[in-house]
């Protein structure tokens, strides 16, 4: 604490004031950020006295302001003395939530819940009720929008009358003349359903709901799909039938787009809590009609339901009614849509098993694996594991083996690297003599990418195939073609030569070490270029742990390694030397 501020009382208003009321914003704003700062030096009762009356009387016109003195405001409990003296910082919150920008307002009622949270029910029903009724009444909507986010958190605090008055109160705010009210009431109706009595929510919050879900704004009615589940979870299934069925049907079908969007995100949540009320026939209509949309929007949030859908109604509806549209959106005019269902038709290997999975959806996933998009071909290759867990790896290499092979030389890096991150998958699937046959060559010529982080993933591929294969495929497979690179007249593949021995050490024996990997790290030494050399020694820093927990290794740490760190240290590039050196204190301490 600044000692001027604890000697001298009168300094953090004096300074407060003057800051406040300074041209620069940056000043001000600082000024705002130091208010705990300044109240623990006041003391709670000059703070209660002085400070916040401050405040209240100069807040500033500047929105930063404003929204910094809301955020600070809910958390300042502690320096009022207490919660018993929590209500002195209502005030001032209560005239920003009435500004006319959104985020303070927003920001206030927050501070104002945080504060109502640590108040007494005595305290909420004496001072956060009048603000709400106050709110509630004004003229301008900014604080009557304001208001509908203080229902929840003061609404089981207070007595029955007056959560009886509320109640009222809310229902009014859903049919307010303004819609960015009715559109805060769509926002909170969750929140305030979830602290309503049971008895409360198939009457009073379906009544909300039914008068938000037809509001004229679509802008209401696509806020209104996330309280029908939070009030359709509450009720039960005979509830549910009487009062939310209709609401569903029509929401499904509303005329806006974006409330069709709202529902196809939550499609199948929404399901589950209709579906004893629905035929199954009628639900698959609908959820054909959102695939069918005529907004690419509503298409591809629809996707994201098709294996959690497809999965409550069964393989043969699935095949019989859904699969047409399916074959159809691998087609389909918009970009998005083809990625959103490439990224999720997969899930439905599990539920067609293997005969229809490769009968009805292998001849889509090869479609979309030939998509002039690379997102697409992406989102199809990543998961690739779940078609080979229900078809197995001899349909997926017979059919699915060269796609994956051509898209291995794929001109959007990011495909390439999706394929390499699979590979480890697909070894373990094929076994070892078809890896051989078929893929080795590949995984090598990914060492010479020329995308850096394709290069970065090959070296990982290698050390997770080793893993998979073992040591001794390892010693005949893979090691000698990356040390063939340590003499390749491309840097790069001289750098890469590092970079994989160095990935691979760990998952070798010490004798691979030894004998391998070692000599060919050191005789790149001499190498003309710079940055492989201070890589060499970035390798032996990396590679010292082995050789100290190794009885096999240990000797080569004086015989050859310091040698070589010796030799660097005194290299004419400085980056080298600086390596050099940090690699010598590594291996040597």
């Amino acid at each position: 604490m600044n000692p001027e501020i604890s000697e001298n009382s009168l300094y953090p208003i004096a300074v407060l004031i003057d800051e406040l009321k300074h041209d620069d914003l940056s000043l001000r704003l600082n000024a705002v950020r130091r208010l705990s700062t300044i109240a623990r030096a006041l003391g709670p009762e000059r703070t209660r006295n002085e400070l916040i009356p401050f405040l209240d009387e100069s807040i500033d016109d500047e929105d930063e302001i404003l929204l910094a003195i809301a955020e600070e405001l809910g958390d300042f409990v502690e320096y009022v003395g207490g919660p018993a003296h929590a209500q002195v910082l209502l005030h001032p919150l209560e005239n920003l939530a009435a500004v006319e920008e959104t985020v303070v307002r927003v920001k206030a009622v927050a501070s104002l819940n945080k504060i109502c949270e640590a108040m007494s029910d005595q305290q909420v029903e004496e001072y956060i009720v009048p603000i709400i009724k106050r709110l509630h009444g004004a003229d301008w909507f900014t604080s009557r929008a304001s208001c509908v986010g203080l229902f929840a958190t003061a609404y089981s605090r207070v007595a029955a009358t007056t959560q009886e008055e509320m109640r009222r109160a809310f229902g009014q705010l859903c049919e307010d003349s303004t819609p960015m009210v009715r559109r805060v009431a769509a926002t909170k109706l969750s929140d305030f359903v979830s602290v309503l009595q049971p008895e409360y929510v198939s009457d009073v919050a379906v009544q909300y709901f039914n008068v938000l879900s037809v509001d004229s704004q679509d802008s209401v009615r696509l806020l209104t799909v996330e309280p029908l589940v939070t009030i359709a979870s509450a009720l039960t299934t005979e509830q549910v039938g009487q009062t939310l069925v209709s609401s569903f049907r029509d929401l499904g079908v509303d005329k806006s787009w974006r409330v069709r969007y709202m529902v196809a995100e939550k499609f199948v949540e929404l399901t589950k809590l209709m579906a004893p009320h629905l035929s199954k026939d009628e639900v698959v209509e609908v959820f054909v009609g959102a695939l069918k949309d005529t907004e690419a929007e509503v298409r591809t949030a629809i996707c994201s339901q098709i294996p959690g859908f497809c999965e409550l109604v069964g393989r043969e509806d699935v095949i019989e009614k859904i699969y047409p549209r399916l074959k159809e959106m691998v087609s389909d005019p918009s970009q998005p849509v083809r990625t959103a269902l490439a990224s999720h038709i997969s899930g439905l290997a599990p539920l067609f098993e293997k005969e229809a999975t490769h009968q009805y959806l292998l001849p889509l996933f090869l479609r979309l694996l030939k998509d002039d998009c690379p997102e697409v071909r992406l989102n199809i290759i990543s998961k690739l594991d779940k078609v080979n867990a229900v078809i197995g790896i001899e349909l997926l290499s017979d059919q699915l083996l060269p796609a994956i092979m051509e898209l291995a030389e794929d001109k959007q890096w990011r495909v390439r690297l999706a394929i390499i991150e699979n590979i480890p998958l697909l070894a373990q699937q094929l076994g070892v003599e078809f890896f051989d046959d078929q893929l080795t060559h590949l995984c090598m010529s990914w060492l010479g990418d020329r995308v850096y982080s394709i290069r970065e993933a090959a070296t990982r591929n290698l050390k997770n195939l080793t893993e998979v294969f073992g040591v001794d495929w390892a010693k005949s497979a893979i090691i000698p073609k990356i040390l063939g690179l340590s003499n390749h007249p491309n840097y790069l593949y001289r750098m890469t030569t590092i970079f994989a021995l160095t990935t691979i050490a760990p998952s070798v024996t010490p004798e691979v070490i030894r004998s391998s990997i070692l000599p060919a790290i050191e005789s790149l030494v001499t190498d003309e270029i710079p940055n492989i050399r201070f890589n060499v020694a970035k390798s032996l820093e990396t590679l010292a742990p082995l050789m100290k927990d190794s009885p096999d290794l240990q000797p080569l740490i004086e015989s050859q390694a310091v040698p070589v760190l010796n030799k660097l240290t005194q290299d004419p590039d400085q980056d080298v030397r600086f390596y050099a050196q940090r690699a010598g204190q590594t291996i040597t301490g």
